[in-house]
């Protein structure tokens, strides 16, 4: 599935299923409440904290997706292109970081 396909299928599941978006504001608190269920799991399973018992059954790849269809609902409330502002920051980021990270000391 392409970034531009993505964008279309969480479009017409909200349009269709969905009913409507919520507002702006309301995503981006929901955006940071699954950021932060990635972020529960990430400490658990690769940190120091350990599970409870209702974090047991919770999947890293279900809570990204979560992540990413509100971060893809934002995008479309906005009239932003995902596709192409990820072409754009790759651009970015190949002109500024171009010999930066593999100059860094701390990543050798």
């Amino acid at each position: 599935m392409t970034i531009t396909h993505a964008q279309q299928s969480v479009d017409n599941w909200i349009k269709t299923t969905g009913v409507r978006y919520f507002n702006e504001l309301t995503n981006m608190a929901m955006l940071t409440e699954e950021v932060g269920e990635v972020a529960r799991i990430i400490a658990r399973k690769y940190g120091e904290q350990s599970y409870k018992e209702s974090d047991k059954d919770k999947e890293l790849s279900d809570e990204l997706a979560d992540v990413l269809f509100v971060l893809i609902c934002i995008a479309n409330q906005t009239g932003i292109n995902l596709e192409e502002a990820l072409k754009k920051n790759f651009e970015k980021k190949n002109n500024r970081d171009a010999e930066r990270h593999q100059q860094n000391e701390k990543l050798k």
